[in-house]
């Protein structure tokens, strides 16, 4: 497969003209793993989804690099960084995606998998290297400029709910439900915040962030760095507040973090993070508060999307797939 290495300087256009494009991958996507929603495969679901978003990605109008893909980490089908899709005829943009964010969630067929991707102007997307976890901080657009990812969680929950006009009793607050967060869990409930735990799945944690009527006010904690990408892209997008930082959870993804230069101690803000135009799209599978899953209705499937660029949020229905008899 062709590499980022071998192909020529890139040139950039209007990003939003490919947003019906990263709708139709995400769309294909969500489709094909919705076939395994339940049957508690992830490798299969996983597969399904990649197979059919990079098939999608293969006719778009343009030239796309992968500057972060979802895979490597889990031992996954994937489209790798570094990979090229696209017919070559139209503008170059960059992508950041995980065909199937939540894969136990559609194994298990509980709410919150996601098709997912994120488009941007070449040269936009951070690329974490080798490194696949990072710590994040993600908040509304009025507590943006108080975090600190070096802050205790309990300032932070300060800040954040003082930013909000709340009392720390008030806030609502993500934390992945991983060994790793078990202190962090216990000292933000000692502090007298709610806490959401779903076992997976920060890109919706994040997303239920930023839009209000989620009624969710902070995602704390340390997820993938691809889901971090994608997460930046929507947060910036909305004007919404992060933070990430590098934090590998095995010795050997630290050792080639260092051996690639690369900083454990950097913090990334979102500019860091997305430099240029970009915007976020997301597809159902399993359903959830953010989008439904895929439904067959009077013989087509309806599957429900949601696209963030420039400041909106767009909920889109897309009726497609129309059967045949005969």
């Amino acid at each position: 497969m062709e590499r980022q290495s071998e192909v020529a300087p890139r040139t950039c256009a209007d990003i939003h003209t490919l947003e019906a494009v990263a709708l139709a991958a995400t769309r294909t996507a969500a489709v094909a793993s919705y076939a395994w929603v339940g049957r508690h495969d992830q490798k299969s679901a996983d597969a399904a989804a990649t197979t059919a978003m990079r098939a999608a990605l293969a006719d778009a109008p343009g030239r796309g690099t992968v500057v972060i893909g979802e895979g490597e980490k889990d031992d996954a089908p994937m489209l790798f960084n570094g990979e090229i899709v696209g017919n070559g005829h139209g503008p170059d943009f960059d992508i950041a995606v995980d065909p199937l964010e939540g894969t136990s969630f559609c194994a298990k067929d509980l709410p919150g998998s996601l098709a997912t991707i994120a488009f941007g102007e070449p040269g936009t997307f951070w690329s974490p290297g080798p490194g696949f976890y990072m710590d994040k901080i993600v908040v509304p657009p009025q507590a943006k400029d108080v975090i600190d990812l070096d802050d205790p969680p309990e300032r932070t929950l300060a800040k954040v709910a003082q930013a909000l006009g709340k009392q720390v009793s008030e806030l609502r607050v993500v934390i992945m439900d991983k060994p790793r967060h078990q202190e962090l869990i216990a000292r933000v409930v000692r502090a007298g915040a709610a806490v959401q735990t779903p076992a997976g799945g920060d890109v919706g944690g994040s997303l239920a962030v930023l839009l209000p009527t989620l009624d969710v006010d902070l995602l704390i904690g340390v997820g993938g760095t691809p889901e971090g990408v994608m997460t930046a892209a929507a947060v910036r997008a909305l004007g919404g507040g992060m933070l990430g930082r590098l934090a590998p959870q095995r010795s050997e993804e630290a050792d080639a973090i260092r051996a690639a230069g690369m900083s454990l101690d950097r913090v990334y803000d979102c500019d860091a993070l997305v430099a240029g135009d970009a915007f976020f799209v997301a597809t159902g599978v399993s359903g959830g508060p953010l989008v439904g899953r895929p439904r067959e209705l009077d013989g087509r499937t309806m599957s429900e999307s949601l696209l963030i660029s420039s400041g909106q949020v767009r909920h889109i229905t897309h009726t497609t797939f129309e059967k045949t008899t005969g």
